[in-house]
């Protein structure tokens, strides 16, 4: 999914400061859009484009909600994989559909709030081409650590790190991905230098991790949970602002020792093409956060370690506000370009 796209995909964009301001101060994203009526929607089958592939967690969620909506509707909502090209792929087969709510992207945060920033150049400018519509799901990132590491809480790994500039290393699955964007968030905010060692698959990532090949890393539940269920590996905290469940005996970063309030989460969501009818942009979210509110798909969300995510209009774009200051000032901090 992260491989770069063809320069032929790519047209002007925004500047990655540019991008940040936009989704500070442009309050003409939750203005009213004129045309069709809520209740005449949907009038014919909507498809979601997604740019993950087909049995992974973000679009196994995104086919439950599909065919719960496709119940509640009475009408077929088709899920179409498009991967490839950092997501590229999907973005363009949507970014110029007709914008009346039967043609949807599912993105997540960081193609939202990291790519205006890891790019020079875009083949799609966020608020320009799409209305956010709503997340659908969202999980915390775990610090994860050798299951022999002398590390028993992020205190001792803050010490360590302080003690000793450079020494203390960190793995990710690739430079920029959020595991890295993560941990140098991670050293800012505890006056800290370590060392990023980048792998090419997620897979090798927590395999070195398990090794001792590197000190740690960000993982997910379902990313990293393999080795740790094997032993190999074991979750030292997680970065949310609660113990998640499923893991209760895991602490929060803050708990263990390490900076108050720290969090990295994922999520994705859902976006429609830009000019689509306030309404419908609302009543998507109100029969999403309905879909999202029933049992079976709470107890499915949690054997895959996802959380039901939803939010309207005002508080989508002040997620954005915050998740794209907060990548942002660590990109640029980074210096790293993927173009």
């Amino acid at each position: 999914m992260r491989s770069l796209a063809p320069a032929a995909l790519f047209k002007p964009a925004l500047t990655s400061a540019a991008t940040l301001s936009a989704l500070l101060f442009l309050p003409a994203l939750l203005a009213a859009a004129p045309g069709a009526h809520a209740q005449d929607f949907p009038t014919k089958p909507v498809r979601v484009v997604t740019p993950f592939p087909a049995g992974s967690g973000p679009e196994v969620a995104l086919r439950l909600v599909a065919e719960k909506l496709s119940r509640l509707w009475g009408k077929p909502v088709i899920v179409d994989n498009r991967p490839g090209a950092s997501g590229f792929i999907a973005i363009e087969a949507i970014k110029r559909a007709s914008p009346d709510g039967h043609e949807l992207l599912q993105m997540d945060n960081a193609q939202m709030a990291a790519q205006p920033f890891l790019f020079k150049k875009l083949p799609y400018e966020l608020l320009r081409d799409f209305e956010p519509v709503t997340p659908i799901l969202r999980n915390y990132f775990f610090v994860t650590v050798p299951a022999g590491s002398r590390y028993k809480t992020m205190g001792d790994l803050v010490a360590s790190a302080k003690a000793g500039p450079g020494q203390v290393n960190y793995g990710s699955w690739f430079v920029g991905s959020p595991g890295h964007i993560g941990a140098a968030m991670l050293e800012a905010s505890t006056s800290t230098r370590m060392t990023h060692v980048p792998y090419k698959e997620m897979s090798q990532l927590y395999v070195a991790v398990g090794n001792q090949e590197v000190d740690w890393a960000f993982g997910s539940a379902a990313s990293a949970g393999a080795m740790q269920r094997a032993g190999r590996t074991r979750f030292l905290a997680v970065a949310a602002p609660r113990r998640v469940a499923g893991f209760p005996e895991v602490p929060t970063v803050a708990e263990s020792g390490g900076p108050a309030g720290f969090e990295l989460s994922a999520w994705t969501a859902l976006l429609a093409p830009k000019g689509t009818p306030r309404a419908v942009v609302e009543k998507i979210q109100k029969d999403v956060a309905t879909v999202l509110s029933e049992q079976d798909v709470k107890d499915k969300y949690s054997a895959m370690y996802y959380e039901p995510y939803v939010l309207n209009s005002e508080q989508f774009l002040q997620q954005l506000r915050t998740d794209s200051q907060r990548y942002g000032d660590t990109i640029r901090r980074l210096n790293i370009s993927l173009d």
